[in-house]
């Protein structure tokens, strides 16, 4: 009766709503179609078929009293292979509404409240199983239906389970009873391919198929135990991420096959959402997240025969993320590239190969013998006499949307110096990996600037590096011969993962797009007293110092109730960096949904938070090196509410959005 008097939220087709009430709907249609209780259906239909001995609703029968659950336990041989769940109190259980023995563990007995109110059988939770048999379950799913002979179900009801359907206007889509690429599909890890599908569930449990590569995860935690205040959201992303880079199979057919199908259905899915709705904006939505295969400037330079530098000695700008789609480097592809003569080679901070976190120096590139010219050592720019034998200067380097991320300084300083020798500089465009639109942050002090902040622009600008050259080259009037190769098929709301590319370190600390978006809010923590991470497996996604209590600290940024954002308490010991090899409290930044997640408003709520509980510890004097902004800094050591201070970034924000878009290329 509550389902059936529940009111609709939105009209059909307007909206996604995460919901049971679907669910619960469906299992009792199986329940009044077949005849049977759903238990009873999925027993016989499913389970025994596929020989899943051990997955059943109701592990310890239908009497669901606490009296009735402690005899079945204690008299049931095979108690030891259930995971406790959380106590009985913790959950408000109904537990046949006897009200006795609240502090019971839960074990065998459903953990969803309203499951437990339907006697432990319902649509949307309930059923206990193990990897073994959900093994089973996935391969069967796998071989379009069918499992030792055995067909559950048709090839066209799998196909149409998990085709892709777009749920909202920026592209996000879920199959039917699956997630595809949504909010919510975490679990997807950051190298699975579009396409691929899965699901969590709320006690620590987590599925994700992915039919080209014939690979399924199956995760069973039990986070809730013993209190319910567990977080795997993170693990299992980063345990699919490692799977998935475990696949050695070179053949990318079937992943290709995979890819265009999602692409073309998703594609005019959006392209019928923006016609139904006549709305200019969604209009722009369905082209910034068609899933396409992005090219980078060296792509379409090679694919249009390098005409562009043709017969031109060539000095290229780049380390190790200049590569082609194919993974060959920039290097190699110029070298070999008809008409072209490389002459020699810049690298910048981290050298060439990207490998060190110190000064570089000039050296020759082994594998081709071409002086390599340092642009992060005893100078950070290029000098006359290594510039004057060049026809142009080529920039090829992945830059990660941060102002503060050096690259960007030596591509100004590189167009600064080739302008002064009426040398034309070309760059080879490549994504902003976290996004073209998003723009937040104080803008840098015009009196402050320097090489982790060549311009008067906000700490996350949304451009890609070939805009910021436009942007830089116009309004410091470096007059650059600037010319951009441009992307093909990137569009302004893509983030890195929207792209199909290969992600590549962009710098030793940077190992994953999840720690990118986390930087611009994160890294301005790291002039301080305070480690970031380095020197752990997870730079950027902790931070901490011997003088911090990490749940005090946990409990007072989730107090804070920040969109995007959970904190996990935990203690870590850096092996490098700040507070090398001493053991440090702090918390884990887990991202629960990055379209909502605010990096840099998540990065002054910590710098408030440490000035709040830790105001004799956290030395801020060196906090304004990368931040830039004077304003903010006092406000910041004045321990003013991050709310107040964003506010205040409002007008100049709003100035540099005009001045940005006249360097906008996409």
């Amino acid at each position: 009766k509550r389902l059936y008097i529940e009111p609709l939220r939105a009209q059909p087709k307007e909206r996604f709503v995460y919901s049971d009430i679907g669910f619960i709907a469906l299992g009792e249609i199986v329940k009044r179609v077949s005849g049977q209780s759903l238990d009873e259906y999925a027993r016989t239909n499913i389970f025994e078929p596929l020989a899943m001995r051990d997955t059943m609703f109701r592990r310890f029968g239908q009497d669901t009293t606490i009296s009735n659950l402690k005899s079945e336990i204690s008299n049931n041989q095979n108690v030891s292979r259930l995971a406790p769940t959380e106590t009985a109190r913790a959950t408000n259980t109904y537990l046949g509404g006897t009200g006795e023995g609240r502090e019971a563990m839960l074990r065998g007995t459903v953990h969803d409240p309203t499951a437990q109110r339907m006697e432990g059988v319902a649509g949307h939770a309930g059923l206990f199983s193990t990897a073994d048999d959900l093994s089973l379950f996935c391969q069967m799913l796998l071989n379009g239906g069918t499992l030792g002979g055995k067909r559950i179900l048709s090839q066209l009801s799998i196909n149409e389970m998990t085709s892709p359907r777009v749920i909202n206007d920026t592209g996000a889509t879920r199959g039917l009873g699956w997630d595809m690429r949504s909010a919510f599909s975490a679990n997807r890890g950051e190298l699975f391919p579009s396409g691929s599908f899965g699901h969590t569930g709320f006690t620590g449990t987590s599925i994700w198929i992915d039919p080209a590569s014939e690979t399924y995860i199956i995760f069973l935690s039990n986070r809730v135990h013993p209190d319910g205040k567990g977080n795997v959201s993170a693990l299992r992303g980063q345990v699919a991420t490692v799977v998935a880079a475990s696949i050695t199979d070179n053949d990318r057919t079937r992943t290709q096959s995979q890819e265009s199908l999602y692409q073309s259905t998703v594609n005019a899915q959006l392209a019928r959402r923006a016609m139904e709705s006549k709305s200019p904006s969604n209009v722009v939505s369905s082209n910034a997240n068609r899933s396409v295969q992005v090219l980078n400037g060296i792509d379409v330079l090679e694919r249009d025969g390098f005409k562009q530098l043709q017969n031109m000695r060539v000095g290229l700008v780049t380390n190790h993320t200049g590569r082609n789609l194919n993974g060959k480097p920039t290097i190699d592809v110029l070298r070999e590239a008809q008409g072209v003569k490389l002459v020699s080679l810049f690298s910048p901070e981290h050298g060439i190969r990207g490998a060190v976190d110190e000064k570089v120096n000039d050296s020759t590139d082994e594998k081709t013998g071409l002086p390599v010219y340092s642009l992060y050592g005893e100078s950070r720019r290029p000098k006359p006499e290594q510039l004057k034998n060049l026809d142009a200067i080529v920039f090829d380097i992945q830059d990660i949307g941060a102002r503060f991320y050096t690259y960007i300084s030596t591509l100004g300083n590189v167009m600064e110096e080739a302008a002064k020798l009426n040398k034309p500089v070309f760059i080879l465009d490549r994504p902003n990996p976290i996004n073209g639109t998003d723009v937040e942050g104080a803008i840098a002090d015009a009196d402050k600037l320097s090489f982790t902040a060549y311009h008067t622009i906000p700490i996350r600008h949304g451009l890609t590096i070939g805009e910021l050259g436009t942007l830089f080259n116009r309004e410091r009037k470096i007059n650059c011969d600037l010319q951009v190769i441009k992307l093909e098929n990137w569009q302004r709301a893509m983030w890195f993962d929207a792209t199909n590319q290969t992600w590549i370190n962009p710098s030793p600390n940077m190992r994953s797009l999840t720690q990118a978006t986390l930087y611009p809010g994160v890294g301005l923590l790291e002039t301080t007293n305070l480690s970031v991470g380095r020197g752990t497996d997870t730079p950027f996604q902790i931070i901490g110092a011997p003088f911090i209590d990490e749940r005090r600290l946990a409990l007072e940024l989730n107090a804070k109730n920040l969109r995007g954002i959970r904190f996990v308490p935990v203690r870590f010991v850096p092996r490098a960096s700040v507070f090398k090899d001493e053991s440090c409290g702090g918390v884990e930044l887990i991202i629960t949904n990055r379209a909502e997640f605010e990096p840099i408003r998540t990065g002054l709520e910590i710098a408030n938070a440490l000035v709040k509980l830790y105001p004799s510890n956290w030395k801020t004097d060196s906090y304004n090196r990368l931040l830039v902004n004077t304003e903010t800094y006092e406000a910041v050591r004045r321990g003013t509410p991050a709310a107040d201070i964003m506010r205040a970034w409002a007008s100049p924000l709003a100035d540099f959005k005009r001045r940005r878009a006249n360097a906008l290329l996409y």
